[in-house]
């Protein structure tokens, strides 16, 4: 069972304490439980419940109005304001509840509404990412479960295939070439299929080579493919040993082409960056990289 905190409900709904406290004091709108110490705490449902009381509140329902409904109005309303279009906030709010309920149903509608009328790319950077962003605090809380998780991750990682799929950009066969994998521990899917994602709708060939994928498959991948650029991401990778004698080995071998590295490792630890690889900080940083290789591309 989930327990959070007042300052955990705080970060993940966007509602201050204070107003939270209010809410409980003038209408006692939620009821929550209490340590021996008289600590709030608060469970899943009751975190449920202030999400759809911010979505109703935001959207015009005064709290007074709120504090008179049953669950059920509740709950009823909000599924009426899921089928209509909503706010990047909103459709925040409306997500987290759905992934809380386990409604794919529900959450699949909201992001889909997004994609049609957004574009996958903007979906993911005002909704989706802000969602990860959150499912990361409750982590820190301790407070999520694994299979809300799995639940989120499967239903993004089947909306990015899609979207590689319907990308809009023709294939080319003198584009710009590159490579994309993860290497040995590294879990981080989505976040490659993201990438691929942002190359492909850019015009540059992606060879996708998956995760799991040790340094020699890299290396023949490269030299079948001739691929201007080798692009991988180290966040779980190379949390016990260090990334250098890797990335050296990646140097030594791919001298032809650029050698891309992103991710959590390459911040934290102390790496020399050897001559023909490059360190992307940001999602920022590796949207820059992609429209400053697409202009070169359209050069061509």
């Amino acid at each position: 069972m989930a327990v959070y905190s007042i300052n955990d409900v705080e970060k993940l709904c966007g509602i201050k304490a204070h107003t939270i406290r209010i809410w409980e004091k003038r209408y006692a709108i939620i009821q929550p439980r209490r340590t021996d110490t008289n600590i709030r705490y608060y469970l899943d449902e009751d975190l449920q419940k202030i999400l759809n009381i911010s979505l109703l509140n935001r959207n015009g329902y005064k709290i007074s109005k709120i504090a008179k409904m049953t669950d059920g109005d509740i709950k009823s309303i909000v599924s009426e304001l899921s089928d209509v279009t909503l706010e990047s906030e909103d459709n925040l709010d409306a997500l987290m509840h759905a992934m809380l309920e386990l409604d794919e149903f529900k959450f699949n509608k909201i992001l889909d509404h997004n994609i049609d009328s957004k574009g996958f790319e903007i979906t993911m950077d005002e909704i989706v990412y802000p969602m990860m962003e959150k499912l990361s605090m409750m982590w820190i809380a301790g407070s999520i479960k694994g299979v809300h998780e799995n639940f989120v991750a499967n239903v993004i990682r089947r909306k990015t295939i899609v979207a590689i799929d319907q990308s809009s950009s023709e294939y080319d066969a003198n584009a710009t070439r590159c490579i994309v994998y993860l290497s040995e521990n590294e879990t981080h899917e989505l976040s490659l299929l993201f990438l691929h994602f942002l190359l492909k709708d850019s015009g540059i060939n992606v060879i996708n080579l998956g995760a799991g994928i040790p340094l020699i498959d890299v290396l023949e991948g490269q030299r079948i493919s001739k691929a201007d650029f080798v692009f991988t991401i180290f966040n779980d990778s190379f949390s016990d040993t260090p990334l250098q004698p890797y990335l050296n080995e990646l140097s030594k071998h791919l001298e032809g082409c650029t050698i891309l590295i992103s991710g959590y490792q390459t911040a934290i630890q102390n790496i020399k960056i050897p001559y023909n690889v490059k360190v992307l900080k940001s999602l920022t940083d590796v949207k820059s990289f992609v429209r400053e290789t697409n202009s070169q591309v359209s050069v061509k």
